[in-house]
């Protein structure tokens, strides 16, 4: 059964349809339609991704693991360990100290590690209003559907309220009666 989307904005939001934001309209009208709106967005993200992105997402990834920072020490160490081994015996160093090819090329390493990672930061927090977005959209839906179930619960109270006022009435009617018919003593009906 499908319903009217003005009817609804105004019962479930007491507004025009024309107030409503574009999220409020796609939850009225998914509600009218009797539709899910949730889905996983992790499936969708990442479906559209370039391949600039997904290598932004893998070096972000890589660059912020134990395993890079691991891998880093272990070079930065051999570096210096190499360069002063080869000081200590009068050979000539590649880098001598105060390292400063090792100080280039970690500058260069950090110019270029920077704006990818900034790219796949930019990406997930993109995601996140997304997923927000979503959320939001998702707890309205539940909070118009849970207050129309208290409108039909009340409802449903109201009317059995209505019949059983209407049955003591008639309970009432049928004991003025019995006590017409005995002369007002309550007791035994006549036969």
């Amino acid at each position: 059964m499908k319903r009217d989307v003005a009817t609804l904005a105004h019962e479930m939001l007491h507004s025009d349809l024309d107030d409503l934001t574009k999220t409020e309209r796609r939850v009225l009208d998914r509600i009218a339609e009797r539709r899910q709106i949730s889905k996983n967005l992790n499936r969708v993200d990442d479906e559209g991704n370039t391949f600039g992105e997904r290598m932004a997402d893998r070096v972000a990834e890589f660059g912020g693991s134990w395993v890079f920072i691991g891998i880093f020490a272990i070079v930065l160490f051999s570096w210096i360990g190499a360069n002063l081994l080869m000081a200590g015996l009068r050979a000539d160093a590649f880098d001598p100290y105060p390292f400063i090819f090792l100080n280039l090329i970690l500058s260069m390493l950090a110019a270029v590690q920077a704006p990818i990672i900034m790219m796949s930061q930019n990406r997930q927090a993109a995601k996140d209003r997304a997923a927000a977005a979503h959320d939001y959209e998702v707890n309205l839906k539940a909070e118009l559907e849970i207050m129309e179930l208290h409108d039909k619960l009340d409802g449903v109270r109201q009317s059995q309220l209505t019949s059983l006022l209407q049955q003591q009435g008639r309970q009432i009617e049928l004991i003025e009666a019995f006590l017409a018919v005995n002369g007002g003593k309550p007791g035994k009906a006549r036969d």
